[in-house]
């Protein structure tokens, strides 16, 4: 395992050094518990303080997940169904094709609506590259924003993957509806307390008290790392925990336990296959290249021969080294995730960074193919890196 590990620190930093990466907190678990953990480079680079193992990042769209398990904890306990359709609960009236939206489409990305941009908006917004303001503080926002979206879709729903951020704030805007609390104190009773996440925060002033929370920042065209903040309260249920890496660990492990960890049930052993069950083929992703500062030349390696499909809230991978990787990934460009594990292994990585740089995903398969003692340098990824 040292000799793996070894392997794994030098390669995160070397990628880390090429595309500017301030910082990275890592947290790897082998049957079901944490063995290693460790932080890279500077949590604040004015202050020189260096990141650790609790270190706080925004975790993105990994958030997606938890509100995927707030709804299946809904129903278990009977209060809706997956397939519910969407307009029981919200005035949504978008019908594509004359067909419900249900309550699944909007978990699996599947409603037949394209992206509508919001969150990336807010995201250009906060982090200074666009001047536009939207605004959408409430989930009635929302809807009158997405008035008039039945002329942009694309399929029926259920089809086809398109990734919707609004989907999800939709299906924070129903736990809250059915719960009768708000999205993220329905989400901190019912999952964080219970898993012991502790510091796993939505609020700016939980964040701002912590004396271990990442400076995010922007990484620009010529290399440097510009200061920014998150969008505290803008994006939630799509996007707005702030976590770290050991927090994290334990809801991986979660997964792992098959909804239970230690004397916590979080999820039932069928809510949970549930969210692992693959829904609908996604797109190949596109490989990434770096030797220098840049994706190299050969940046878009397909991805056609490691086939993504995608669960609720969780991204599968039928065949990683004969093995199923769940997982997910987040970004609000100032800050990155990526979360991923392997259930018939009782393996699982956690990366948090402060910064966009080197595609997390990468990393965690290539910590995950050490894991699995199989070469790393027979991913798509690598196979481009080593020519």
């Amino acid at each position: 395992m040292g000799e793996r590990l070894d392997r794994l620190e030098a390669f995160i930093q070397t990628k880390m050094a090429a595309t500017n990466l301030p910082g990275l907190s890592a947290a790897v678990l082998v049957d079901g518990e944490v063995v290693y953990r460790r932080g890279f480079g500077y949590r604040d680079l004015e202050a020189g303080l260096p990141a650790t193992p609790s270190t706080l990042y925004g975790i993105g769209s990994v958030s997606k997940s938890f509100t995927c398990a707030a709804i299946m904890q809904l129903v278990e306990q009977g209060r809706l169904r997956v397939d519910d359709e969407v307009d029981r609960y919200l005035d949504l009236g978008i019908r594509p094709f004359g067909e419900p939206i249900r309550i699944w489409h909007l978990m699996t990305h599947t409603s037949g609506l394209p992206a509508l941009a919001y969150a990336e908006a807010v995201i250009r917004r906060g982090t200074g590259a666009s001047r536009r303001q939207l605004p959408i503080a409430t989930v009635d926002d929302l809807l009158t924003f997405m008035r008039g979206a039945e002329d942009w879709v694309e399929s029926r729903p259920g089809e086809r993957w398109f990734y919707l951020n609004e989907g999800y704030v939709l299906l924070g805007a129903i736990v809250e509806q059915v719960s009768g609390q708000p999205y993220t104190e329905y989400v901190r009773e019912h999952i964080l307390e219970p898993l012991g996440m502790e510091r796993s925060y939505f609020s700016r002033a939980e964040v701002e008290q912590d004396a271990d929370a990442a400076t995010p920042y922007v990484i620009d065209r010529e290399g440097r790392c510009l200061p920014r903040s998150y969008q505290f309260g803008k994006i939630t249920a799509d996007g707005g925990l702030i976590s770290n890496v050991e927090d994290m660990a334990r809801y991986i492990a979660m997964y792992l336990g098959e909804g239970r960890l230690g004397e916590a049930q979080v999820l039932s052993v069928a809510s949970v296959r549930e969210m692992l069950t693959p829904r609908v083929a996604t797109p190949p992703l596109r490989a990434r290249a770096f030797s220098g500062g840049a994706a190299d030349a050969a940046d878009g390696v397909s991805g056609a021969d490691h086939p993504r499909l995608y669960g609720y809230g969780l991204g599968v991978t039928p065949d990683f080294f004969g093995y199923t990787l769940v997982g997910h990934g987040g970004s609000v460009l100032i800050a990155t995730a990526h979360m991923a594990f392997i259930p018939e292994r009782n393996l699982g990585v956690m990366l948090l960074a402060n910064g966009s740089g080197y595609p997390l995903s990468q990393l965690a398969e290539y910590a995950l193919a050490l894991l699995l003692d199989e070469d790393p340098d027979q991913l798509p990824f690598r196979r481009v890196e080593v020519l």
